[in-house]
């Protein structure tokens, strides 16, 4: 019990400060698990970090997700979602009610915390390439991972790019199979484990079934929302078409209200999955409001839960072998170029318009990696410093 308490209390103020997406949120996540309290090491981190990469879903979320399990269990997993995930949801369902026409994009502290964002992923940039991708091979593999991401943006290309990079790992990687690994804790047994990979498949494929007899809006709303975070590889921001084409033409709200939200999920923390939940408060006719947007979240993030319950039993076996550990090797550099482009697109070209920008990025940088101060103090001073800049400009 005790350990559940832990992780809801940690995953909670991680819910409450983790501004900047998905990437951003990893190098939070490395920062307090890895690197403060030590749960994990950093070759786990980065083993969960690629497993998670290669799952469809929201890749951050997941990766909560499964040190919550490692540490207390399928409960543990639970909270960690729910510290996570709530505090962002309920603002989401707060805005849907009373904030919806307020213009939140151009807010000065906004503006700050996209700053943050800048200096929280180039942290973990750098933590990461100085473990990960070090060698004129894992150089190189990281670099060229950085440049075809900025070159062909998509979620698919980044999957090619895991596969591929883990295939090098393999072939040029074998001094380092003898590596001793630490194994993971999973108290997850292989027979739940493939129970929770049947049942992600069945509530995949049964609601659209179900659906052709079946004319109601709760079932159709589950389909969409689980069929939309079960089916998409990359997270974030490539969920959105996605969201947009099954909200919008199907009259469950305007397009004006679909962007609405869309701008007030750029104002909060935690994983831009919870933007389901405004949309599942503003549908019509039914169900919405507190039901729908509780309907849409649990939809929208069950599958992640269910695939990484179902897959973290064999990790441990398969992290371990000698090949798969040499593939790692590589995959593990491809990641760090994932987060180098990252680094620029979108988290740098969306923060960094000014020269204060930059000073600003400058300094919360310093606060982290010199100063060492907890990131929830730097969200606060960054999101004080986007307020002077927008009072300066």
């Amino acid at each position: 019990m005790n350990r559940i308490l832990e992780v809801l209390k940690i995953s909670t103020r991680l819910g409450l400060t983790s501004f900047g997406g998905p990437i951003a949120h990893l190098g939070y996540f490395h920062e307090e698990y890895v690197k403060r309290r030590k749960w994990l090491d950093e070759k786990s981190y980065a083993d969960l970090v690629a497993l998670c990469q290669f799952l469809p879903g929201p890749a951050s979320s997941q990766v909560g997700i499964a040190i919550g399990i490692q540490r207390a269990g399928l409960i543990g997993g639970l909270t960690a979602w729910l510290g996570f995930t709530l505090p962002s949801a309920i603002a989401l369902m707060i805005f849907a009610f009373a904030l919806k026409s307020f213009n939140i994009q151009q807010a000065g502290w906004l503006h700050g915390l996209m700053i943050v964002a800048v200096a929280v992923v180039a942290q973990a940039v750098w933590g990461m390439a100085t473990k990960l991708a070090t060698g004129r091979v894992r150089g190189a593999i990281a670099i060229l991972a950085a440049v075809i991401t900025l070159l062909v943006p998509t979620s698919y290309v980044q999957v090619l790019i895991i596969i591929v990079s883990g295939l090098i790992g393999w072939r040029f990687f074998k001094t380092d199979s003898a590596q001793k690994i630490q194994p993971m804790y999973i108290p997850i047994t292989r027979k739940a484990g493939i129970g929770f990979l049947i049942s992600f498949l069945v509530l995949l494929l049964t609601p659209p079934l179900l659906r052709v007899g079946i004319h109601n809006q709760g079932l159709a709303m589950f389909d969409s929302f689980y069929r939309d975070g079960a089916l998409v590889f990359g997270g974030g921001h490539v969920v959105l078409p996605l969201l947009q084409r099954d909200v919008v033409p199907t009259g469950w709200m305007t397009n004006a209200q679909f962007l609405a939200g869309y701008g007030a999920t750029q104002a909060v923390p935690g994983p831009l999955f919870t933007f389901s939940s405004y949309l599942g408060y503003v549908s019509k006719p039914y169900p919405n409001g507190i039901v729908g947007g509780l309907l849409a979240l649990i939809a929208i993030f069950l599958p992640a839960f269910l695939l990484v319950a179902g897959a973290l039993p064999f990790w441990n076996a398969i992290r371990s072998r000698p090949g798969f550990q040499s593939a790692l090797a590589g995959i593990n550099a491809s990641v760090v170029g994932i987060l180098i482009a990252a680094l620029y697109n979108p988290v740098w070209t969306s923060a960094i318009k000014t020269p204060y920008d930059f000073s600003l990025a400058i300094v919360v940088f310093a606060l982290l990696m010199i100063w060492k101060l907890p990131p929830w103090i730097v969200v606060i001073i960054s999101a004080v410093g986007g307020i002077v800049i927008s009072a300066l400009v």
